[in-house]
């Protein structure tokens, strides 16, 4: 018999259980460039936050008595879903190192219209004419998050740092797309808890494997100071808080109604950014990501209205 379920939290909390979870996800990012500016390499930041959720994840599906037996053909998918998490990851981690977070934020956060045309590239179905609409907003408000405008009609370079800042952050939301595609079309039929758990350890063991063989160097260099190990602890409790709270939260939260509460992250990456790093955009790019997060909303409400939510790992 299938188990009923369970009692849904009433909105005001579900509300605000999704804005503190927004802002603990966004807070990570901000401790994450604190470390990197310390010197902490982008791969101890990962191996550290994937290590300390792996140990929280196994010890619930533990104690839930969960099976870790995938349906057949299940296991090269759930693999590729591993590597491409891990890879948006240090996409995302690599451009918070370069340039201001809350852009990196902003610009990694386009995945829904990737993952839009992703399904429609597949098969799924064509955008409609809303969709395509709210898509040109967004890309509309990442001109002016980019501040393409006033860049182009500046006499200063752009610098090697900015272009591939925003060039990993774009490559993060290509990667993520991917990712939340696998999850919809070919593991759906796998629980949650096991997905996330197989998820989290395939990206803590790569990241480990690509930090010792020196495939990326100073991946895993430590911060020079207390104040880097600080932000490591910090990052590393503020994204498994979040983390697992979501993940044990969600058939309570009325996701469909409620998901796009969560894009309050870069909003709240913006203001910790300008309190914590001192990094403010100009009215221009502010502005736009106002723009860029409406967009997002609208365009992940009506999504999220038809199809299954997934919890979100970066």
């Amino acid at each position: 018999m299938t188990p009923p379920a369970p009692a849904l939290f009433p909105r005001p909390i579900a509300v605000l259980i999704l804005l503190c979870m927004g802002c603990a996800f966004a807070g990570n990012h901000v401790a994450a460039r604190v470390a990197f500016d310390d010197g902490a390499g982008v791969l101890l930041a990962i191996v550290l936050r994937s290590g300390g959720t792996l140990l929280v994840l196994a010890g619930l599906v533990l104690w839930q008595r969960q099976s870790l037996r995938l349906p057949r053909g299940a296991w090269r998918w759930q693999v590729l879903l591993g590597l491409l998490i891990a890879a948006q990851s240090l996409c995302l981690y690599s451009a918070v190192a370069r340039v201001p977070v809350a852009l990196a934020l902003l610009v990694a956060n386009v995945f829904p219209i990737l993952l839009a045309l992703l399904t429609w590239a597949l098969g799924g179905p064509r955008p409609t004419a809303r969709t395509a609409l709210l898509m040109g907003l967004i890309l509309a408000g990442l001109v002016f998050v980019l501040d393409v405008p006033g860049r182009l009609s500046s006499d200063t370079s752009l610098g090697p740092q900015w272009l591939i800042g925003v060039s990993l952050a774009l490559c993060a939301a290509f990667v993520f797309a991917g990712a939340l595609w696998i999850t919809d079309h070919k593991l759906s039929q796998v629980r949650g808890s096991v997905r996330s758990l197989l998820t989290i350890f395939i990206v803590f063991s790569s990241v480990n494997l690509a930090g010792l063989s020196g495939a990326l160097p100073g991946g895993l260099n430590p911060p020079a100071t207390a104040t880097g190990w600080l932000a490591l602890a910090t990052l590393m409790v503020l994204y498994g808080t979040a983390f697992i709270v979501l993940f044990m939260s969600v058939p309570r939260l009325d996701m469909p109604r409620n998901a796009p509460v969560m894009n309050i992250e870069p909003l709240a990456t913006l203001l910790m950014g300008w309190i914590v790093l001192d990094q403010l955009l100009s009215v221009g790019q502010m502005i736009g990501g106002v723009i860029v997060v409406t967009g997002i909303v609208l365009l992940t409400y009506r999504k999220s209205a038809r199809a299954p939510v997934k919890v979100k790992v970066t």
